[in-house]
């Protein structure tokens, strides 16, 4: 007769890290987008179910034409895609520029179509009373189009400028860590459910 301990028996299974691709959405001189970016990377790593991967639009060479998804012969525009494929989830970091988002990241969002599709996307915004947010709203539109699942949470700074201490740290670290966890939490469960699903079943719908 064997004898299964307890302690064995209810040894939990490693999971495998999911795949975050974090994009920041600002390419404008001087601007905040990387203490915003840096902090969500960070809170990120420190979940502990993601591999992330930053992609920043002010440092990524893109073809200033408009190109049909899928079509380009750009070698940075395949070496974007292969990043962006492989990713399980997004996290988009984005300020707000007159009511909207940035175009240079709505420039890196139409130069692909199959690679966002059937993914989850988490979104931090950041600006000034409004926080961000009308940004956040449009780009929730866009990414419906795109056929993936948008958070129900985002994280919002208001007055970010006064948001941040000199150390690039919220001043109020514990209520954002809060928010962080809250939406990755939803962000990873999206991940590994739609990572299943587009394994078990493609999407080409």
């Amino acid at each position: 007769m064997s004898v299964t301990t307890a302690s064995a028996a209810a040894a939990p299974l490693a999971r495998t890290p999911m795949r975050l691709a974090v994009i920041v959405g600002s390419n404008r001189d001087g601007r905040f987008a990387p203490v915003v970016a840096d902090w969500a990377v960070d809170q990120a790593r420190g979940h502990g179910e993601w591999d992330v991967d930053v992609i920043d639009v002010a440092t990524t060479v893109l073809p200033a034409a408009i190109e049909v998804p899928g079509m380009s012969e750009s070698p940075e525009v395949a070496a974007l895609g292969a990043r962006l494929a492989a990713a399980d989830a997004f996290v988009v970091v984005t300020p707000e520029y007159n009511h909207s988002f940035p175009a240079a990241l709505k420039h890196m969002i139409d130069l692909f179509r199959d690679e966002w599709r059937a993914k989850p996307v988490g979104f931090v915004s950041y600006g000034g009373m409004g926080g961000g947010l009308r940004a956040v709203e449009q780009l929730r539109l866009v990414f419906a189009e795109l056929h993936t699942v948008s958070m129900r949470d985002s994280i919002s700074f208001h007055g970010a400028w006064e948001r941040f201490d000199e150390e690039g740290q919220p001043v109020d670290a514990e209520g954002c860590a809060s928010a962080a966890k809250g939406m990755l939490t939803q962000l990873e469960w999206w991940s590994r459910t739609l990572s299943e699903a587009r394994m078990a079943r493609p999407y080409d719908v």
